[in-house]
């Protein structure tokens, strides 16, 4: 049962970091113009929203994993 266990200690630590940070920013870069030796990049950032109810979803399911762990060994 001590799979169970790390995997509650994960879920919880991606729950307090999902309700944290509120998403998973990245920045992507472009081309816009490319004239022979002339070339001209925009860096865009994006971000990828994740909800609230999915961080105290997977933090009560982290702790309700190591309630059982715990209750198994």
């Amino acid at each position: 049962m001590k799979g169970l266990i790390i995997t509650g200690i994960l879920f919880i630590v991606l729950g307090i970091a999902s309700l944290t940070y509120g998403g998973i920013t990245y920045t992507t870069e472009e081309t816009v113009l490319d004239i022979g030796p002339l070339e001209a990049e925009v860096e865009n950032k994006e971000t990828i929203p994740l909800s609230p109810v999915l961080g105290v979803v997977s933090l009560l399911a982290g702790s309700a994993m190591l309630i059982y762990g715990k209750k198994s060994s």
